[in-house]
């Protein structure tokens, strides 16, 4: 960590730039949520007869609207009962220290960076917290209190049904998230907003992703152009990110899981900023 501690120590003094942190899945995963697609990922435990890219998709719901909402109260419980990690921790932490220095972008949607106390955070993929109207005649709202989360094998009352559907206009509601066959907008992904942070990053930290995704790979590669730094922070290291940035020289890899990692990166920004 000394290199990575001298980066920082040149990067806070020059007062410049944005540290960004950009996560993944992997975060999460140290809290007991499956990633999408390792062995007993989302993807697999939830559509055994899909492909993400055929279920995933707002074409399969319109058609589809019960089963879909079956997956995602399923999808629910899963984020209801689990809770942050040291990682998601040691980011509200970091945040407190920078400032208006930190921002954090997240291809997540469970958020528990939000229960971990971070306050400014940018969800690029959307929100299981929240719904909205599937013909778009309103904003987004809270996922509402009274419906409750399933086993994938249970079925949806008429009760639920009712209660997912938008009390405006009577269509189905949806879950605020991103799919497959869907494109990244400012209004609802930040795409704009994360694309301006990216332009004026200095160091950018991937955490627990490995690169499956647009946007998030648009953002690395934006910070590459740039020459500013890059800290890979995954236990995994053959991922896309480790590929596109072979050779890089403003590349540092931790090797380590966001738990571990992180708690030592805050000590050592913390150091710094109070030296």
């Amino acid at each position: 960590m000394e290199k990575l501690k001298s980066i920082l120590n040149t990067i806070l003094k020059e007062k410049k730039g944005y540290l960004t942190f950009l996560t993944g899945a992997g975060i999460s995963a140290e809290s007991g949520i499956p990633t999408y697609r390792s062995i007993d990922g989302i993807w697999v435990k939830g559509t055994k007869y899909h492909r993400p890219e055929e279920f995933g998709t707002y074409k399969y719901f319109s058609k589809n609207q019960e089963e879909v909402w079956q997956y995602n109260l399923f999808w629910k419980k899963l984020i209801e009962e689990a809770e942050p990690n040291l990682g998601h921790f040691a980011i509200t932490e970091i945040e407190k220290v920078l400032g208006d220095r930190f921002k954090l972008i997240t291809q997540n949607i469970d958020g528990l960076h939000q229960r971990s106390g971070t306050q400014k955070v940018y969800e690029i993929h959307g929100s299981k917290q929240k719904v909205r109207c599937s013909k778009e005649c309103s904003e987004p709202i809270d996922f509402p209190e009274n419906i409750n989360f399933k086993e994938y094998t249970e079925d949806l009352t008429p009760d639920d049904i009712d209660d997912l559907k938008c009390k405006k206009c009577g269509n189905w509601l949806r879950p605020h998230t991103l799919w497959f066959d869907e494109s990244y907008n400012e209004k609802y992904y930040h795409f704009d907003t994360a694309y301006d942070i990216a332009d004026n990053t200095d160091i950018l930290f991937v955490v627990g992703t490995s690169g499956s995704t647009a946007l998030p790979v648009s953002i690395v590669e934006t910070v590459k152009i740039r020459a500013k730094w890059i800290v890979l922070i995954n236990p995994e290291n053959d991922t896309y990110f480790d590929d596109i940035l072979r050779g890089c020289k403003t590349l540092y890899s931790i090797q380590e899981s966001s738990s571990v990692a992180l708690p030592q990166l805050k000590n050592i920004i913390a150091e710094i900023i109070s030296s």
